[in-house]
């Protein structure tokens, strides 16, 4: 397998500027060149976009991000907006601390940049969310200037190009693919260029059952030739993933409007709405009376099938117990809500705990 040297002395050759160029070319007649974000490219949109491209696939960004822009057009607009009006159009979107990241750098930008982001990587990348790939992207995105970017998908084809071994996450793995990116990254097109490194990751480069027959680069690809692109990038070895098992309750007047409380701000699902969520043994009564809820307004009481719900480090069993109340309690820590209509920051299982409830109401 190449070592380091061997990459860079590549990186370093006439070959990448044909690297660059066949990327290009690709990018010419293959490249996604329609998406909202580069219709009207400014910074801002740019940067939104970067933030929620982030471990989510461009088809699942678009309506997120039309609906964001429409709402909070300008830095302005986002940095005056609650952070429960934000979550809420984040809702379903995940990975909710980039929203919250994003809300807090637009503050930032308005209070110590004048409401413009900077231009400069260095600088972007002190902003909370924007890591170096994301400082790269936006840089080259939205004003054309070299900066190297190293997102999932062009780890994934510098690693296989160059057969780069180790997990990208180690230092020393993540030091040679960042040699690499900022060699091979032309001085002009650079915008162009960036795109087309995602485009032909996600696209072509896959990270099951790459299309190396289509691929701009194929000529010069270290594991095309030995036959083993997927090996690449190399994993951590797999660990036993934790389990948590948790109760969640819901709560509903007779009206149908559902009671939720707001999680903490660090955390899983921080700043978010959602039923409560106790512990696998906590009984009703006692969750009703730690919230002060008078046990005789119960009217039904239903223990659902257990939900089961993935996160990146661990798994969640999630047992829903539905409460149906003969009337509203006078005084409550939380707030209650329409379950079809509200403003407030939902995580996608909150959503659906709370639309189970419908079925209960007449029941």
């Amino acid at each position: 397998m190449p070592g380091a040297n061997e990459s860079r002395s590549f990186a370093a050759s006439a070959s990448r500027r044909r690297f660059a160029r066949r990327l290009l070319a690709w990018w010419d007649a293959h490249g996604r060149a329609d998406l909202p974000w580069q219709r009207q490219r400014t910074p801002y949109r740019v940067w939104v976009s970067e933030i929620m491209l982030q471990q989510t696939r461009a088809a699942a960004v678009v309506p997120y991000f039309e609906r964001f822009v429409a709402r909070f057009p300008d830095i302005r607009a986002l940095a005056d907006a609650d952070l429960d009006d934000v979550l809420h159009l984040w809702s379903g979107l995940g990975y909710y601390a980039r929203a919250r990241n994003l809300h807090r750098a637009a503050g930032i930008v308005l209070r110590e940049h004048g409401g413009v982001l900077p231009r400069d990587p260095v600088s972007l990348a002190r902003l909370p969310g924007i890591g170096r790939s994301t400082a790269g992207a936006i840089a080259a995105q939205a004003h054309d200037l070299r900066a190297p970017i190293l997102d999932a998908n062009a780890k994934r084809l510098l690693a296989r190009h160059f057969r780069v071994g180790g997990p990208p996450a180690s230092a020393a793995t993540a030091a040679t693919l960042w040699e690499l990116a900022d060699a091979l990254t032309p001085a002009h097109r650079v915008a162009d260029y960036t795109q087309a490194v995602m485009d032909v990751g996600a696209t072509v480069c896959q990270a099951r059952r790459p299309r190396c027959r289509a691929c701009p680069v194929r000529a010069t690809c270290a594991a095309l030739a030995v036959g083993d692109a997927e090996r690449f990038p190399e994993r951590k070895p797999a660990r036993p993933r934790p389990l948590a098992r948790r109760r969640y309750f819901v709560v509903a007047d007779p009206q149908g409007a559902c009671y939720v409380e707001q999680r903490p701000r660090q955390g899983v699902w921080g700043g978010l709405w959602s039923p409560p969520e106790r512990g696998i043994d906590e009984s009703a009564e006692a969750f009703l009376a730690n919230v002060g809820m008078d046990a005789r307004l119960v009217r039904t009481m239903h223990v659902a099938p257990t939900l089961h719900h993935g996160f990146s480090h661990f798994d969640l069993q999630a047992q829903p117990v539905y409460v149906m109340l003969t009337a509203r309690p006078a005084a409550t820590a939380g707030r209650w809500i329409d379950p079809r209509r509200h403003s407030l920051g939902l995580s996608a299982l909150a959503a659906k705990l709370l639309a189970g409830a419908a079925p209960l109401e007449l029941g």
